[in-house]
């Protein structure tokens, strides 16, 4: 990394850990030159001093990590389901309305196949040739001959009209009923997610409300040591040496607006504007550039294109664990913007703060 990039990186980061911005709970070590991580061994902690009844405050990070983890999985189940139920009731609601558009096709169709066939029948009884033989006039005979044959023509195609039309209202009503099913399906989906992410946030909060103020304080400091370390031992490793892309457009406009949210409460399954989840905030802050994505940060790594680690702009992506659970807004100088975890705000941390996976740009 170039000296001056560094020092502007360095100072940044001191001054954010001394506000402890850098503070993000779960933190672990990745050297992310790649999109697969690659964890680091972290550094050994000079254990606190213990006497009867203290509770090992590490292992309770440990554990608070875990179930906030678990929780940020389930909330991504959640998303998504929440994303396929409101797309599935559209499509449905859509169809019913092609079968009501298409019944009251259907029977006008009845209505003018039936005036059809009865002006038919009038016209009909006796053959072409005594109709000829009878008629004052052959040629007033023959012209009508000719709009008979033309009406059963239009007969015709009335009644293929008609059957068409009925093999578009049943397959409308199967793509009706397979989309419920599909609907069903996610809601239930949905159920079961809501009902991880409450079990997991409630234990999660039973843990750090059994612990005294004063371990909350020295756990509060062991967070934000971690996710120094973590910081710093990524920027050693070199991987922004070459880094300084300049953000798109829209990128600006997606850190301008993440920007925004800062010191806004996380919730899980929240899009804004007052409260978000990590995928909220950066599905929102695109959408406010003017470019739709995923909802959730397992589509968003899938779907988006990647991009090395070292080659990241400003509006880019960073998806964080091995399971894409967790996704941040990259605003450059080895920084990002992000909603932790339940009981946090919005905030900036350091990129490395957390085991990268890659980076995906939402535009070209």
């Amino acid at each position: 990394m170039g000296s001056g990039v560094r020092s502007v990186t360095t100072t940044a980061i001191a001054l954010a850990c001394a506000a402890a911005i850098l503070s993000a709970p779960g933190v672990a070590y990745a050297a992310p030159t790649t999109p697969t991580p690659i964890p680091t061994p972290a550094p050994t902690l000079t254990p606190a001093p213990t006497s009867p009844g203290t509770k090992d405050l590490e292992a309770v990070r440990m554990k608070l990590d875990t179930l906030y983890h678990d929780a940020a999985v389930a909330t991504d189940a959640y998303n998504l389901a929440e994303e396929r139920t409101g797309k599935q009731s559209a499509q449905i609601v859509g169809l019913a309305r092609e079968i009501v558009e298409g019944k009251v096709r259907l029977d006008d169709l009845w209505e003018r196949v039936g005036a059809a066939a009865r002006a038919q029948y009038r016209a009909g009884g006796l053959p072409d040739e005594a109709h000829l033989m009878l008629s004052d006039d052959p040629r007033e005979f023959l012209d009508g001959a000719g709009r008979i044959r033309q009406g059963d023509q239009a007969t015709k195609g009335l009644l293929t009209e008609m059957e068409r039309t009925q093999k578009d209202l049943e397959q409308y009503a199967r793509d009706a009923a397979a989309q419920w099913k599909k609907l069903e399906a996610n809601r239930e989906a949905k159920a079961k997610a809501k009902k991880k992410v409450e079990e997991r946030i409630a234990a999660a909060e039973k843990v750090e409300s059994e612990l005294e103020t004063e371990e909350k304080e020295r756990l509060a400091k062991l967070e934000q040591q971690a996710a120094h370390r973590a910081q710093t031992a990524w920027l050693d490793s070199g991987v922004l040496d070459d880094a300084g892309g300049t953000a798109s457009t829209q990128g600006e406009k997606a850190v301008r607006y993440a920007t925004a949210q800062i010191g806004k409460p996380y919730e899980w399954g929240a899009e804004g504007p007052k409260t978000f989840d990590c995928s909220g905030l950066t599905s929102q802050a695109w959408a406010a550039a003017g470019q739709g994505i995923p909802r959730t940060s397992q589509e968003q790594w899938k779907q988006l294109d990647r991009v090395a680690v070292g080659a990241m702009r400003p509006g880019d992506l960073i998806i964080y664990n091995s399971d894409a659970s967790h996704v941040a807004l990259y605003i450059g100088d080895g920084a990002i913007i992000h909603a932790p975890r339940p009981g946090r705000t919005v905030t900036i941390a350091g990129a490395g703060s957390m085991p990268i996976l890659g980076v995906v740009r939402p535009d070209k």
